[in-house]
């Protein structure tokens, strides 16, 4: 399972090349959207490449210190970035990476099905596969094998978790297969997202996938962010939360410190998961989104400062720089990923 699962990574990289360009044209981004987009084919694979290529190092660097701490971790606590750290984890602790298998099992339903294909093939794909699940996804495969379909599957009086992170970190495909299009994206994450969670756990998933379709066409992370929760309902909190985080951005733009104290202040006490309020488990959607865009406010473009500061607002530290991560992996595309992230992923299949 585990040298499969590397390998599933790499080539999803280029299947999801022959999803995107059922949708994009085929020059050079501007710096915001504006009219048609061109791109050259070379441009929109790197794009893709980056995008997987940087969930999958935020994920890896957030890796050791999952679930480890209840408050920010200071930046005298050192996060280390061994060369062959992507490999050790896909060697040792594979479920690491739930974000990624997901997305898989939903690119490979998309590939072999195409755009129209029915709900029943996602939810008999991810609930009959053999990898491990918790939390929304996990109940929503128990709901899924005890003939509780989709939507109920997802549904907060059938799934205790429906506000909470899974399909968060695992809506980047939809963004990936739309790029430009925004309200693309969140269209394929609607009959998805819902398998597993609501409200604010589905907002997640739109407003994720919604940044990595604006990924590929403008490098405006400010834009991006703003732009992005367009997608989501001003009347939830979720909205609510994300535009606090945008305007403290705007109040403190050289203390990200500052701005995690006020998040956890005022949004903090949310339940997503009856077992995780206030303790290292946070694993709600609203908080662990608010760590996302931090991240990429706070890290101005810069691959290193974006993970990390995603990494060090704590709670659910692998993956909210994932998320991060890939978005800003999309705005610079694989070959403008530092070469010192990218050790090993570029392994080649055994």
């Amino acid at each position: 399972m585990r040298t499969k699962l590397l390998q599933k990574t790499m080539a999803a990289m280029v299947a999801t090349v022959a999803v995107a360009f059922l949708f994009c044209a085929c020059g050079n981004k501007p710096a915001v959207v504006s009219g048609e987009v061109t791109m050259t084919k070379a441009t929109l694979m790197d794009k893709i490449k980056g995008g997987w290529a940087g969930q999958m190092i935020g994920c890896t660097y957030g890796g050791p210190t999952e679930f480890v701490y209840s408050t920010l971790i200071n930046d005298n606590i050192p996060i280390e970035w061994p060369e062959h750290q992507i490999q050790w984890y896909y060697d040792h602790i594979p479920g690491l990476y739930d974000d990624i298998y997901m997305d898989l099992t939903f690119v490979e339903v998309f590939e072999k099905e195409g755009l129209d294909a029915p709900i029943e093939s996602f939810a008999k794909a991810f609930s009959t596969a053999e990898y491990p699940l918790w939390h929304a996804n996990q109940a929503a495969r128990n709901n899924i094998r005890n003939g509780i379909m989709p939507p109920e599957s997802g549904f907060w009086k059938n799934n205790p978790h429906a506000d909470d992170i899974d399909f968060q970190i695992e809506a980047d495909y939809a963004g990936i297969m739309a790029p430009g299009m925004p309200n693309a994206a969140a269209h394929f994450t609607d009959e998805i997202g819902h398998m597993m969670n609501y409200g604010d756990g589905w907002y997640g998933g739109v407003y994720v996938a919604a940044m990595y379709a604006l990924a590929f066409v403008s490098d405006d992370v400010e834009y991006i962010v703003s732009e992005a929760l367009k997608t989501i309902p001003k009347e939830s909190k979720y909205y609510q939360c994300m535009a606090d985080v945008i305007e403290w951005h705007k109040q403190y733009p050289e203390n990200w410190e500052l701005t995690w104290a006020r998040v956890e202040r005022k949004w903090g006490f949310d339940i997503g998961c009856s077992g995780g309020a206030l303790g290292t488990t946070n694993i709600d959607a609203l908080i662990n989104s608010a760590y996302i865009i931090m991240g990429l406010l706070y890290g101005e473009g810069d691959f290193y400062k974006t993970i990390d500061v995603s990494t060090r607002c704590g709670k659910d530290s692998d993956c909210n720089p994932a998320s991060s991560g890939g978005i800003l992996g999309v705005i610079l595309g694989y070959d403008g990923i530092p070469d010192y992230w990218k050790k090993g992923t570029a392994q080649k299949p055994c």
